[in-house]
């Protein structure tokens, strides 16, 4: 296993918001953690990167806790981007380069710019390598959050709900490039997301949050239109549109 989550809790304010959460991934998978809003996903991923504390449990990547780690060491390890970036007048080339930092000493060699400017073509970017970020949209600006995660070169990714400030195109585009360098480096995602639908198209495994609980883990085979039902209070129907799981809710 890339990525071993084992009895994690946190608690805030005395309040408990996860609870003993334990999930593992192999290389190659792409998982999206979903939930109706204040289960707590965005907590467990921040637990995940060692962002917030939790009060109990540990994370291991490749065997190694990291949760015991040192900032830098969990920077070349796990690459997080965010719901909303900050902007600042500074370029897109040196905002990414700014996830080689863990690797750099004095100054950025020219590996690190080789870096950097292959993330800003795979996501198709490098037209914008000088554009200043405070005159970005919100979806370009996550773009440019996911080219600096990547360049981090992490075993693990983690993206809190990647697709909210971009447009369809741009939604199929940057879950297919995901899912494709996932696959292509051996690497391992996870993903919080809202959009069961989009979930379904692009990832290949899924956990569900229930009062800070995991209610389910696993492959697509796991979902049904019941078990939805009990997550989000809601009724739905799971039909299959080209080749594709689709949910269908019944009440609006």
């Amino acid at each position: 296993m890339i990525l071993d989550i084992c009895d994690v809790s946190f608690t805030y304010n005395s309040h408990p918001v996860l609870k003993d959460v334990c999930f593992q991934l192999k290389p190659g998978e792409l998982l999206a953690i979903l939930g109706p809003n204040g289960v707590g996903k965005t907590t467990l991923l921040k637990c995940i990167d060692a962002i917030l504390s939790p009060s109990k449990g540990s994370v291991l990547v490749q065997g190694t806790d990291v949760l015991k780690l040192q900032s830098n060491e969990i920077a070349k390890t796990i690459g997080y981007v965010a719901q909303q970036s900050e902007s600042s007048r500074m370029t897109v080339f040196d905002a990414v380069l700014m996830g080689r930092k863990p690797y750099i000493r004095w100054n950025a060699g020219e590996k690190d710019l080789q870096i950097v400017d292959a993330a800003l073509k795979r996501l198709n970017m490098e037209h914008m390598a000088l554009r200043y970020i405070d005159q970005m949209s919100g979806g370009e600006l996550q773009k440019v959050a996911i080219a600096r995660a990547m360049v981090q070169e992490p075993k693990i990714l983690l993206l809190d709900e990647p697709t909210s400030s971009l447009d369809l195109k741009n939604q199929v585009e940057i879950l297919s490039m995901i899912r494709h360098v996932v696959t292509e480096h051996g690497m391992a995602a996870v993903m919080t997301m809202h959009d069961l639908n989009t979930a379904l198209r692009f990832a290949n495994a899924y956990l569900f949050l229930k009062d800070g609980k995991v209610y389910d883990v696993g492959g697509v085979e796991h979902i049904s239109s019941e078990m939805i039902e009990t997550v989000y209070g809601l009724p739905v129907e799971i039909h299959s549109i080209h080749g594709h799981p689709t949910v269908v809710p019944l009440a609006c």
